[in-house]
């Protein structure tokens, strides 16, 4: 008996536009009018979407299941541990000590910004996913300390963290976009810091505005059983309270570091074990085992509780996260990646060529919602028009890739793995996700390319 199949494309072109349209407004209802967990809402919509794309019922499992595992393989451990180490942070004082610290060195007044010049920073060498699970921890601390909206601080965080990740090699993304369309690596670095300068500061002031008018309880946890207390111990000093977040952002940083082209520390034993040390999953339970030395003095039983209260947080965001995953894969798989590529690929836009680029990679990633697919998809569908558009020299490859990279940031949204990090590690629903990381990825992407034109103009 033949395999089930379905006509070659149920749904093509705007159709299947608003077939999206249409899915995420039903996760949106579905997850907030009748509480339907967003797990169950994003499989349901995944394989409704797999199918009305003409997609086979095995082929849409293949790439749902797909999507998921490939998500967990890369988020899985990191999450795990690194709810770990922020349930051994928050129970054991540490992450007081942090929040004290931090507000010693900037003041009270500016630890929002803080957070969004620290995301910029960690993210040039980090995986801004990695660095939001890394980084939560300190996130709710001074949320708690300062008394302020968590939500000030996830959006100041995030999308610090999102500026540097799109816009700055070596992330992958733009280390391949700026490959593909022969764009010198060291311009790209340069460049793409002064563009992040104004959208950390953009995204900022959204931080703050949004923070006065969302409250997020930073004492809200998402349901974790009580710990055992610990028996009295010293308060931890600012440099071990540290430690398990610093050591894991300093062994992917090195482990960039090494990868270079000009490769700084050879090809010998060095960058060998900054191979192995500098992957996020082993820097990230080396960091879990550098939280055990830190509070070892509670005694085995209440940091193995500790643990087992981290791992039943992540458990949830894990499987959310994935099924945000499993949704980008089924549509993946489907005709819009190269539907909105071929639409906007087909405007005339003249001298403002420049925004072709963004507008490709922003339908692609709004569609798709990886950010690296969205940069890498549209690098090889506008590499051959550079010359057409009066970009092939110059500073045109690096303001191409630029604007690629201000695109891959519009926006994030329910088929973006980014988004159920922030929204679940921070406690936000699926109402305050939108308008929390969907606008300020907006906002980001927007102010991006606002300046990426403005240097067209001076540099072209």
């Amino acid at each position: 008996m033949p395999p089930l199949s379905l006509p070659a494309s149920l749904l093509t072109g705007p159709s299947l536009l608003l077939a999206l349209a249409l899915g995420v407004a039903f996760i949106v209802v579905a997850t907030t009018r009748f509480k339907l967990h967003p797990f169950l809402a994003l499989i349901i919509t995944a394989y409704a979407l797999g199918l009305a794309a003409g997609l086979t019922p095995a082929a849409t499992m293949s790439a749902l299941t797909g999507g998921f595992g490939k998500t967990i393989a890369t988020i899985g451990i990191v999450i795990a541990c690194g709810c770990i180490v922020g349930s051994v942070l928050e129970k054991s004082g540490c992450a007081v000590v942090m929040a004290e610290t931090v507000l010693k060195l900037i003041g009270r007044q500016r630890s929002v910004l803080a957070m969004s010049c620290t995301g910029a920073v960690v993210s040039i060498p980090v995986f801004c996913d990695s660095g939001y699970v890394i980084l939560s921890s300190l996130n709710r601390s001074l949320a708690r300390q300062t008394g302020q909206s968590l939500a000030a601080f996830a959006v100041a965080l995030s999308m610090g963290l999102y500026s540097t990740h799109c816009l700055v090699p070596p992330t992958p993304g733009p280390i391949a976009t700026a490959g593909e369309l022969g764009a010198d690596i060291g311009k790209v670095i340069v460049l793409g810091l002064l563009v992040a300068v104004p959208v950390v500061l953009t995204t900022y002031a959204y931080a703050r505005f949004v923070g006065s008018r969302v409250f997020v309880d930073p004492a809200r946890h998402n349901g974790s059983a009580a710990s055992p207390t610990p028996p009295a111990m010293p308060r931890p000093g600012a440099l071990a309270a540290f430690a398990p977040i610093v050591l894991p952002v300093l062994l992917i940083a090195l482990k960039s570091v090494a990868d270079l082209p000009d490769r700084p520390f050879g090809d010998g034993a060095w960058r060998a074990a900054l191979a192995t040390l500098g992957d996020p999953n082993t820097a990230i339970v080396l960091g879990v085992f550098l939280a055990w030395f830190v509070v070892r003095r509670a005694g085995r039983e209440v940091f193995g509780a500790w643990c087992g209260d981290g791992l039943r947080d992540a458990g949830t965001i894990i499987l959310i996260t994935a099924a945000g995953g499993a949704l980008g894969g089924v549509l993946r798989e489907t005709a819009m990646a190269q539907f909105v590529g071929d639409s906007v690929a087909a405007l005339d836009l003249g001298r403002w060529s420049i925004l072709l680029p963004f507008l490709i990679a922003a339908g692609l990633k709004t569609a798709l919602g990886s950010s690296t697919v969205a940069m890498i998809t549209t690098a090889s569908l506008v590499g051959h028009l550079l010359p057409s558009m009066g970009l092939a020299a110059g500073f045109g490859p690096v303001l191409t890739t630029l604007a690629v990279a201000s695109g891959a940031m519009m926006v994030s949204h329910v088929n973006d793995s980014y988004f159920w990090v922030i929204s679940q590690m921070s406690g936000l629903t699926v109402s305050q996700g939108y308008r929390l990381v969907t606008v300020g990825s907006a906002i980001a992407g927007v102010t991006g390319v606002a300046v990426v034109l403005t240097l067209s103009l001076v540099l072209l």
